[in-house]
């Protein structure tokens, strides 16, 4: 078996193709002592695994939730989001990806200004520490980019270490047009410097200025800073914007080689110190593309599955499944030590690059219509061409399920909790480990005022919650935060103990029609098979039980209505946007 010094190596010998042979194994020596794992060690056998049914995340802000300055505790937003998960999740959820709650300068956190230490303003790695303790955490590894105002970056323009060789640097002459990114702003950022006016690469924005990872000095810092998380209790690294991390003038600077290279070396990296560590890469790029950074299980163990909130959110707009279908029967089965990272709404918005080449241009349109009359928003990206097209809408999830692109002209309908109930039935019934938003569990609205405020679109779906104010919604059994809380929390636990739902489990598409979104799951033992039938309209819908091949000599039951379903039964009625869970045990 090569050893993990060979191993790393190997990888550095493909991203620095230039050095020398000498210098990649004392640069490989200085990557091992960094993580403090001996070069002669035997490099982590693969497991099959260390994820189950029993396994779902949710994605919040360190200050989601406001602690009340008239209380004597809890003291800091992290506390205070303690408490609400110790109230509200315990048992029904496993793990929390935190968004950066790093010091910051802009992006509510991805222009990160200090990369070892938690912003003040939201507590310490104390409160971190005491979370993780609980649940599983992820937390961002922002490897694209960091804030102007970094240390690092002061560095750079006075010339001096480190930083001053950090940053991704070109020339405004160059033809740089067929460079791909999310953002319309300028590329590059105008800089003076002690060695006089530089042009610094900015993929997102002029506060978040990008690094310069042929320079393997940015390489072994972000190595440095893996640990320090890893010593911090972190267990799951999202590598935000990863794609972008590579520039060669002359191509789209996008997915390059050395980028899955070096997700593969961090991989070698951070399993060999912690087995059970995962790595999850934002990719938010054409589904293609995102597979990719599966490599041959041996990149990501997980992937965002980007396709599937526009995808839904069309389908139950629509009242048509046909392309949600299509898009499931086209994605392979994730093999085994990797999963699918499922989740429909975010602190970003709705990604519309996922949906190019499955939706047309006509149905984009239709939902951004429908997004504006939600009263949300769209951003925009450049091309390649230097043209702009849609890139996200920005809008809560709540909001956007409000009503049919039909119905739009008339205002939310009688079916709003029930469309937005049966998107997350669909979600955590999908092959993979499923990812709820805060503001989805609580269905948050649109926090058009933080919009107003700020200029940023994204905020739109940010909201900050005084923590007496969301106790109260939350206890009014009458009000809808805590009925959407308290229904996904059911299907949350239910799921749990479903070994059809294991995040590898088999899953295979249904045509039951156009309005039913159904597949059926079997478990890793085929013991268990769940029927996943979904009404995706505004109309009731009536199932042939013969169409789904019911094994008679087993009890079938709906796992969400605890009700039993016999063969005697020749069909199923399903309710507008009804989800139905059938299985056999």
């Amino acid at each position: 078996m090569t050893d993990l010094f060979q191993r790393v190596v190997n990888h550095l010998t493909h991203i620095y193709a230039e050095l020398p042979p000498a210098a990649i194994e004392t640069l490989a020596r200085q990557l091992l002592e960094e993580m403090r794992l001996p070069p002669k060690a035997s490099q982590s056998a693969r497991r099959p695994g260390h994820w189950s049914e029993r396994d779902s995340y949710l994605i919040c802000y360190a200050d989601n939730v406001l602690p009340d300055a008239d209380t004597p505790a809890p003291h800091t937003p992290l506390q205070a989001l303690r408490s609400f998960l110790d109230t509200h999740l315990r048992g029904a959820i496993t793990g929390v990806h935190i968004l950066p709650f790093f010091p910051w300068s802009s992006d509510d956190g991805f222009a990160v200004k200090e990369y070892t230490e938690v912003d003040a303003a939201v507590g310490s790695w104390q409160d971190i520490e005491d979370i993780a303790a609980h649940f599983r955490l992820m937390a961002d590894l922002v490897i694209n980019h960091c804030s102007s105002e970094h240390p690092w970056f002061r560095n750079f323009i006075a010339g001096t270490d480190p930083g001053a060789d950090y940053f991704f640097c070109a020339s405004p002459e160059l033809d740089l047009s067929e460079v791909i990114r999310p953002r319309t702003s300028d590329l590059l950022r105008p800089t003076e410097t002690k060695d006089g006016l530089k042009h610094v690469w900015c993929t997102f924005g002029h506060d978040q200025v990008d690094f310069d990872f042929s320079n393997p000095k940015v390489l072994v810092e972000f190595v440095r800073i893996v640990r320090l998380y890893l010593d911090r209790k972190v267990s799951v690294f999202r590598l935000d914007a990863v794609a972008f991390i590579w520039k060669e003038i002359g191509t789209v600077c996008l997915n390059l080689e050395q980028t899955h290279e070096i997700v593969r070396l961090l991989r070698a990296l951070i399993e060999n110190a912690n087995p059970d560590a995962i790595i999850i890469t934002e990719t938010n790029i054409p589904k293609r593309e995102n597979l990719s950074y599966f490599g041959n299980a041996n990149e990501a163990h997980s992937i965002y599955n980007f396709s599937l909130p526009p995808l839904l959110l069309f389908t139950l707009l629509n009242g048509n499944c046909r392309h949600l279908k299509n898009w499931l029967m086209s994605m392979p089965p994730a093999q085994m030590g990797t999963f699918y990272f499922n989740f429909i709404a975010s602190h970003d918005g709705i990604g519309l690059r996922p949906a190019e080449g499955l939706l047309s241009d006509e149905e984009i349109h239709d939902l951004i219509t429908a997004t504006e009359r939600a009263g949300g928003l769209v951003s925009w990206r450049a091309t390649s061409s230097l043209t702009r097209r849609p890139y996200e809408l920005n809008v809560s999830l709540w909001d956007a399920l409000s009503f049919t692109i039909a119905n739009s002209h008339l205002g939310p309908d009688q079916w709003h909790l029930q469309r937005f109930i049966c998107a997350h039935a669909i979600l955590l019934a999908l092959e993979g480990i499923p990812a709820l938003y805060f503001h989805s569990l609580i269905g948050s609205g649109n926090d058009l005022e933080r919009v107003a405020r700020t200029q940023h679109n994204r905020h739109i779906n940010r909201r900050r919650w005084p923590q007496h104010a969301l106790n109260t919604a939350l206890a009014d059994p009458d009000s809808h935060h805590s009925q959407v809380l308290q229904q996904l929390k059911h299907l949350l636990q239910i799921r749990q103990q479903q070994p059809a739902f294991h995040p590898n489990a088999t899953q295979f598409t249904l045509h039951l029609g156009d309005a039913v979104f159904a597949f059926w799951r079997q478990s890793l033992q085929r013991e268990q098979s769940i029927f996943a039938l979904n009404n995706v309209s505004d109309t009731e819908q009536t199932i042939s039980l013969s169409d789904i091949n019911l094994i008679d000599t087993d009890d079938w039951r709906d796992l969400i209505s605890d009700t039993p379903i016999t063969l005697n039964q020749s069909q199923l009625t399903l309710a507008p946007y009804q989800s139905v869970w059938l299985s056999n045990r």
